[in-house]
Parts: C-alpha cells; sequence; structure tokens
C-alpha cells in the first residue's frame, strides 16, 4: 500500500533519476571547498608523529630532551610508553607540535625511542613458510550444499588453480588527519571523517582516558567535515594521532594541526586485506557447477582477519557443493581497515578467475557459461539482463575468442568478464528541513560528502519534493552539532540520508498545505507543489507562487523532521544488487605490458536519484580497479620488515593514459521498485577479476596473483 512518503512514479519525476552538476562543483572548481589540511586558525602549531623504525619490538626508553631544544618547540605527549609493545614499522609512538611543519620534523627526528628488538613476519603468500613461523591462525571450516564427495564423482570436467592478491593501501589523496581548536571546554574538530557524528564520542573517550585532562563530554566536541578527499572505508575512527592532536591542543592552548604525510599514509592509516588461495571446481559437461572448493589464506596485519565470502555470488545451497577451508596469517605490517566492499574484491577474484578457467576447458563461451549458473545466485533475472547488455556494450559477440586464439603477432587481445554484489542497506539519519517565510529551504543533518555527490543527491530529493529547482535547496552537512545521521560505509550513506529527507521534506510541505489550503478554498490532501507552484489538483487554476505560498507562514518557520527507519515511512530503500564488468586488455607479450582498450560496466542499485553522479561512482571505481589489477602492491621486505615502496614514486596507480575508454551502465526503471540502494562500493569489487580474465583470454595462460605487472606476464608465458 503506497503512503505519501513513497518515492514519485516514473512518470511523475521532474529531476530524479535524471543528469545533473554537481551542487559542489564550482566551489571545488574554484579551490574555494575547505579540506582538514585547508584549515589554518591564529596562532595554529604544526604536530608531526614520531614512529617505530622496526617491526616487532618493545620500548625500552623515550628521550625527547633533544627535541625539546629544537627551534619552536611546543610540546609533546606520549601516544605508547616504555614497556608497550609495537606489532609493526611505522607504530605511531609520541606526537609532538612546534610552531612551524619544518620546526615540527626537526624536533620529531630529534626524539630518541629505545626499541628492544623481537622476531618478525610481514610475509603472507607463502602459507608453508608462515607457518613454520608459527603465524598461521587455527582454519575456519565451512562446508554446505549437496553431498560434496558425490558432487565431484558427478562432475565430468574440473580445473584446479592457485589464485590470489596482495596487500594495497588505502592511498586517500587527502591523508588522515585533523586540525583542534581546544578553547575552553569546547573542542572545534576539522577531521578528514566518514563519520561526523560518530568522532565526538570517539575522541571524548579517548581523552578521558587521559588523568591530566580527566573526563570528557561528546557534547563538548564539534567535528566540522564539509568535504574530505577520499577515505574508501580507512576514516571512521579518530584514531590515535586524533587524540594525540587534542591532547597537544589542550596542553599548548593552540589550535594545533597534524595530517599523516605519505610514507605514514600508506603504511599505517589503513590497507585491504590479501587473498591467497588453491581452488578447485567442477561442472557437467554441459556447463552446471556443480563444485566448490577451496584453501585460502590472508592478513590482515597482526590481528588477522576473518574469510571472504567464497564462493563468491554463486550460493545456492540446495544446488551446490561448497567446501571452504580458511587460514589467517599473522604479520608485523599496519592493520587492515575496511576498503570499498571488504572481502568482496578478494572473493571475486579467488571465484570468478577459477569460474573462467573451467569454462576455458569447457570450451564454453565464459557469457553463455554465467548465464546458465545464473541459477545459483539470488536474483538470476538480473544477472542475466546484465550479461547481455554488457556483452553488448563490449561487442562481446565479435571480438571474443577462445582462450589463445589471438592470433599471430607479439600483441595479443581478449576479453574477461565477473559478476558482483553488495548490500547497501540505509543507515540511520534524522533530518531536519526548514521552509522559510521568504521561500528558502534548508536540508540539514550530520552526515558528510566524501566527494561522491551527497550535497547533490539530497539536493535533488527535496526539491523533487518541494516542486522546486536544485539551487533553490541550502544543504547543511559536515557538522556533528546538526541532526544525526550515520557514518558514510557499507554503502548506506545514499539510502539513509535520501529516506530522512524525503520524509522530512514530504512533512514539511504537508504544514505548508495545511497553511495554503485555506486561502485557496480547498483541502489540503488535494494540494500538490511542482514548477514553483502549489495548486490544487482538482482545479489547477487554484493556485499560489512558492514564493506566495511560503508568505502566508507570516513570522513562522516550518520545521519537518524525517528518520531513516520509520516503520510507518514507506519503503524508500532495501538492500543487494548486482552487477557485470567485462574488460577488453591488449598484452604484448615481450614486454609483458597490458593495455586496456575498454572496460564495460552494467550495475543496480534500484533507484537511481542522480544518474551523473551514479555513472561517477562506476566510473571511479573502475579506475581505481585498473589501478589494483595492473599496478598496486604494497610491498615489504622480510628481513627489515619494512614497506620497500612507502611513496607516490614507487606505489603505483594507474594514470589517464592507463585506463582505456570506460563505458557505464545504470540500470533504470526496471528494479527501482526497492527504493534507493548504495552505489559506492559494488563497482569496485569486479574489475581485478575481469582484467586478469581477459589477460589469461588473451594469452592463453593464467597469471596466477595480482597485480599484473610485467613480471608476473613473463614468468605466466614462461612457465607455459
Amino acid at each position: 500500500m503506497a503512503t505519501k512518503y513513497d518515492w514519485p512514479a516514473v512518470e511523475d519525476r521532474s529531476l530524479i533519476g535524471k543528469r545533473h552538476d554537481r551542487v559542489d562543483g564550482p566551489e571545488k572548481a574554484r579551490g574555494d571547498a575547505k579540506y582538514s589540511y585547508d584549515r589554518n586558525l591564529s596562532g595554529m602549531l604544526f604536530a608531526r608523529l614520531v614512529t617505530s623504525p622496526v617491526p616487532h619490538g618493545r620500548i625500552i626508553g623515550i628521550d625527547t630532551s633533544r627535541a625539546e631544544k629544537v627551534k619552536g618547540y611546543k610540546g609533546h605527549v606520549n601516544i605508547l610508553n616504555p614497556g608497550d609493545e609495537i606489532q609493526w614499522a611505522g607504530k605511531e609512538v609520541l606526537a609532538i607540535a612546534a610552531d612551524t611543519e619544518e620546526h615540527a620534523r626537526d624536533a620529531a627526528h630529534a626524539v630518541a625511542v629505545n626499541i628492544e628488538k623481537l622476531d618478525h613476519w610481514v610475509k603472507e603468500e607463502d602459507v608453508k613458510k608462515a607457518g613454520e613461523a608459527n603465524r598461521v591462525k587455527p582454519a575456519k571450516d565451512d562446508a554446505k550444499g549437496p553431498d560434496l564427495a558425490a558432487a565431484w564423482e558427478g562432475a565430468e570436467v574440473t580445473h584446479e588453480g592457485y589464485y590470489g592478491l596482495g596487500v594495497i593501501t588505502h592511498c586517500c589523496l587527502e591523508p588522515h588527519g585533523q586540525v583542534v581548536d581546544w578553547t575552553g571546554d569546547d573542542i572545534k574538530v576539522y577531521a578528514s571523517t566518514q563519520a561526523v557524528a560518530r568522532i565526538p564520542a570517539d575522541l571524548a573517550k579517548g581523552l578521558s582516558r587521559d588523568e591530566s585532562i580527566g573526563r570528557v563530554e561528546a557534547g563538548q566536541v564539534e567535528v566540522i567535515t564539509p568535504y574530505m578527499g577520499g577515505g574508501f572505508g580507512s576514516k571512521f575512527n579518530i584514531d590515535t594521532w586524533g587524540i594525540a592532536c587534542a591532547q597537544l591542543s589542550k596542553k599548548t592552548g593552540k589550535p594545533v594541526k597534524l595530517m599523516l604525510d605519505r610514507n605514514e599514509e600508506v603504511t599505517v592509516a589503513g590497507s585491504r586485506p590479501s587473498d591467497y588461495g588453491n581452488v578447485k571446481v567442477g561442472a557437467k559437461k554441459d556447463g552446471t557447477i556443480v563444485a566448490y572448493e577451496s584453501e585460502t589464506w590472508s592478513t590482515g596485519g597482526i590481528a588477522g582477519r576473518g574469510s571472504p565470502p567464497l564462493p563468491y555470488i554463486f550460493d545456492n545451497d540446495e544446488k551446490l557443493a561448497q567446501k571452504i577451508r580458511h587460514l589467517n596469517v599473522s604479520t608485523n605490517i599496519g592493520p587492515a581497515r575496511a576498503w570499498r566492499a571488504p572481502n568482496h574484491p578478494q572473493a571475486a577474484v579467488l571465484t570468478m578467475c577459477p569460474l573462467e578457467d573451467l569454462a576455458a576447458k569447457l570450451d564454453m563461451d565464459p557469457v553463455e557459461f554465467f548465464k546458465k549458473n545464473a541459477d545459483l545466485t539470488a536474483r538470476p533475472e538480473v544477472y542475466r539482463y546484465e550479461i547481455d547488455k554488457c556483452a553488448e556494450m563490449i561487442d562481446w559477440k565479435n571480438k571474443w575468442r577462445k582462450r589463445g586464439d589471438s592470433g599471430s603477432g607479439p600483441v595479443k587481445r581478449g576479453l574477461g568478464m565477473s559478476l558482483h554484489t553488495w548490500g547497501g542497506r540505509p543507515h540511520d539519519s534524522t533530518c531536519e528541513v526548514r521552509i522559510e517565510p521568504d521561500g528558502g529551504v534548508s536540508v540539514s543533518m550530520a552526515s558528510q560528502d566524501l566527494g561522491v555527490g551527497t550535497y547533490t543527491t539530497l539536493s535533488v530529493v527535496a526539491a523533487e519534493t518541494l516542486g522546486l529547482d536544485i539551487p533553490d535547496i541550502r544543504i547543511n552537512i559536515g557538522n556533528s552539532k546538526l541532526p544525526i545521521s550515520g557514518a558514510s560505509g557499507g554503502s548506506t550513506t545514499v539510502g539513509g540520508t535520501t529516506a530522512s529527507t524525503r520524509r522530512a521534506t514530504v512533512n514539511a510541505l504537508e504544514e505548508l498545505k495545511g497553511v495554503v489550503a485555506e486561502s485557496l478554498g480547498v483541502e489540503a490532501g488535494d494540494l500538490m507543489a511542482k514548477d514553483h507552484k502549489i495548486f490544487a489538483k482538482s482545479d489547477s487554476s487554484k493556485s499560489l507562487s512558492w514564493a506566495d505560498a511560503c508568505k502566508k507562514l507570516g513570522n513562522r518557520t516550518i520545521t519537518g523532521q524525517g528518520k531513516q527507519p520509520d516503520r510507518d515511512g514507506g519503503k524508500l530503500n532495501d538492500s543487494g544488487v548486482g552487477g557485470v564488468q567485462m574488460a577488453d586488455v591488449s598484452v604484448d607479450t615481450e614486454t609483458g605490458i597490458v593495455t586496456i582498450n575498454k572496460i564495460a560496466a552494467v550495475q543496480d542499485v534500484g533507484l537511481v536519484v542522480c544518474l551523473k553522479q551514479s555513472e561517477s561512482q562506476v566510473y571511479g571505481a573502475l579506475i581505481q580497479g585498473v589501478a589494483w589489477a595492473l599496478y598496486e602492491e604494497s610491498i615489504y621486505d622480510q628481513t627489515s620488515g619494512k614497506m620497500l615502496n612507502a611513496d607516490m614514486e614507487f606505489y603505483k596507480l594507474s594514470g589517464a593514459g592507463d585506463i582505456g575508454e570506460l563505458e557505464v551502465h545504470m540500470v533504470q526503471n526496471k528494479y527501482d521498485d526497492r527504493g534507493v540502494i548504495g552505489i559506492g562500493e559494488p563497482p569496485a569489487i569486479s574489475p581485478g577479476a575481469a582484467i586478469s580474465n581477459a589477460v589469461a583470454n588473451a594469452i592463453g595462460v593464467r597469471v596466477p596473483t595480482l597485480p599484473l605487472t610485467p613480471d608476473r606476464i613473463l614468468a605466466a608465458l614462461a612457465d607455459a
């Protein structure tokens, strides 16, 4: 049953689902957008971290006497103390403040930290050696579906292979950090964060552990983040450097800026865990998958981590026999943090690659193979539609050749594909919409825009509901003092914030209709808002312009509240989306260099609020995917335990000339009855598997591990 909060029908949408320029685009283009690093407050000090040079050890002593004599030194706080154990190189030991960045760096270099070295381990790919070093944690075993032994006996074609992908970092262009201004009882934090509303309690809790400071309440903290430059899952917490920055501000009585440098950013501020494993898959001769078995291992640093969702996508327990064994390797490297669709990119590689190898062994076109087995997924009709659409976009029918059949000459061309899914359920959100007597409209909540278009989506929803244009809406987000909204993680933001905004604007509009109805001589329920007017549906001549309608408020302001979830507020969102990606690559078999010709992506996200921004999210995911498929890898030296490429020179990312042609199709008006579902993470899952499969199709052999660097390409060809 429809409610007043439901999304407008397709034919009634003026703004939703259309292409719109970013509301914040001009401000960013002009350089007026204020990021955390742009905050330079009066009298501000600069802080640097002192970090551990060893991957595993125990602190014997910390000597700051020389640092305290450095010009401009203003104070320091310990993050660790003598007796504390260090578990990775780059671990934060101390934060030190000075009057300039240069003096802060000099002071940090003058600190002497005496550390007793302990045994360390930083390699995870060779699980046997890791086991000999006592670094492998107990296995997690899982079996489900039909009898596995019977399934293998009935499998007419089987394939076994080794696959994997290494640790990579989040590599945020805006590093982690903040500016803290502690004045009296008030603490202002200009933070680079994905969780504006969470940080106050997080910081207050951390500061309250400092006996010299005493009890700090979350209400004392105001977090201000109108813009931030990338987090990808790594910027939810205040972190040790955020607490230390606040302590320094309290200690010195000055605002303090502490932003990580690039080495610290890629070493300790977050990484995507690795995954390696041996996979065995089996099918009937007609291509029906009947069995999947794997033994995999991964590392998320010293703590290890949970297993990836294997086998990926194909999870019909009634039809597919499965046995999964997963090991965690404990390593002395920086800790893992959520990285766009946690575990899913790894799981896609460990499932889609062996399945394409199985299709090659069956002598089947992967398009037909995956369409045949779509019944093993949660939404077969979605995947079959998306496979056909993606194949059309990349011209699969005319370009695909059997594996290794790419003609003479050193440059080989191939196609590959991958399927993916993600949740994207909405987070909790509270929105306040105000309609002023002068016609002004504001939308307020303590959410954040990570650069993905939140300012724009909220403007579209409010303007659509009120019959206005996007510039008529003022968006207030990025401040923890506003109505609480959830953190931006798990692709939950667009669902939560648009739902609360829709309900709040509907509620505000209903109140305005009540004010206007009497003057027009109609019932409030007969009124609607469109084209800057409020008019009667039964008689459109009975109308007022938006400005004249708002004048009826006199000196009063209407405030509409909206929440997500709201049991009585209609079904505005859901979770669970599907996507398909296909890659067209060329591989030079003499140099091992892979060139991306084209990547096509088809993505379902329920109701598309802003088409241009949704497409932009997919484009960004594909660009990021090319980087981790071909270039990105955190390289650790077992002897020193250090990351060898902790800078932007040797930690490689894709450039403008590396990504090839990208084509994106958003599935609109086909499955959008479910409402809005998050888009940020799903398209970031498949690029690596699709590109790896395309390379295998081109050169005739599988390159087992990513990134697909020239040396690995040449090694695979030599082994073949």
